[in-house]
């Protein structure tokens, strides 16, 4: 058809190319729009946000003693990090986030109350004669504002969103400082291991020792692995450092479980190798090592030490990962 001098044809007799290139396509849902509600979830937005406003203030007085506390503590330093961690891991996704969909009210409703219950139990602990250290007090509180946040996150955002972005907050359970009763056993069982990766590595080196317990005689020095030795807070970093590497660089349940798990043995043999290092240096130099600052600060040295096997694993794990990945589909077409 030629109308002014311009040809036009008609839909049906476009090529199929053109056809092609006509095609609308579809506009991307943010995270924030609903297709068949579109008001819905911006509402939603501004009430997470006022919820968790209202929330952090109701919980003020308990979080900044919690902070206070990991500022000068040595072990749970790490928890000053863990929420900028967490919003981090999400700030990745951002672009990547699901359409919304219906929030798991259910679920919700569990954690709210089940913070609920954390915080009466901490106020019948406080009132009954039972003594709550400092660490078993913000032990409650900040589990039962953990529980109170996840629960608010369960009200106003989709079952899809927060399944994307489930780590980070799951990630957030490390904020809560380990109860007196817990620590101690994580401690007293960490000594006994480190005891005995030390006891083959100095049979194996061929000096004599004598092991009782968590002593160690070796000539001319008696040794005694003590809970401050126990290098509880370096282990607990290098595993959180490993469940978040697995999540950034390894696609796989299995291979982010090997390498969390890989965590523990490594923990105890760094910490074992530590010992034996101090031994074999008191043995050799002279007892005014146990003052030196290989004991006293170096505990940085051996978990740096510790790393070179653990990004070693993660290579592994990595390309085991990939190759998985590649082959699946070629099985597929064969």
């Amino acid at each position: 058809m030629t109308i002014g001098g311009a040809q036009f044809m008609p839909p049906d007799e476009l090529p199929n190319s053109v056809k092609e290139q006509r095609k609308i396509v579809p506009k991307r849902l943010s995270p924030f729009q609903d297709e068949e509600e579109p008001r819905q979830h911006p509402v939603r937005l501004r009430g997470f946000v006022l919820a968790v406003t209202v929330l952090l203030l109701c919980f003020v007085v308990p979080l900044c003693h919690l902070l206070l506390f990991a500022a000068g503590s040595a072990l749970y330093s790490h928890i000053l990090l863990i929420p900028l961690i967490s919003a981090y891991l999400v700030w990745l996704r951002r672009r990547s986030l699901p359409s919304d969909s219906e929030p798991p009210r259910q679920l919700a409703v569990f954690l709210l109350i089940t913070g609920f219950v954390v915080l009466v139990g901490f106020w019948l602990a406080v009132g009954s004669a039972v003594t709550l250290t400092e660490e078993d007090s913000l032990a409650f509180t900040t589990l039962s504002f953990l529980l109170f946040f996840l629960g608010v996150c369960g009200l106003f955002l989709g079952r899809e969103i927060l399944q994307a972005i489930a780590f980070p907050l799951l990630f957030l359970v490390f904020i809560v400082p380990f109860p007196t009763f817990l620590r101690n056993g994580i401690e007293l069982m960490s000594q006994h291991s480190s005891a005995v990766a030390a006891n083959v590595m100095f049979r194996l080196s061929g000096m004599p020792v004598f092991r009782e317990e968590l002593g160690f005689q070796l000539p001319g020095i008696r040794l005694h692995v003590d809970p401050e030795c126990s290098g509880i807070h370096s282990s607990l970093v290098l595993f959180l450092t490993s469940l978040v590497a697995g999540h950034l660089f390894l696609h796989r349940p299995w291979t982010r479980t090997v390498l969390a798990a890989a965590m523990v043995p490594l923990a105890i043999l760094r910490n074992g190798f530590r010992i034996f290092v101090i031994g074999q240096l008191c043995v050799r130099i002279g007892p005014e090592m146990l003052y030196s600052a290989i004991h006293r600060q170096g505990g940085p040295i051996f978990f740096a030490l510790s790393l070179v096997p653990f990004f070693v694993l993660l290579v592994v794990l990595r390309r085991l990962d990939r190759a998985m990945k590649e082959g699946i589909p070629e099985q597929h077409g064969g």
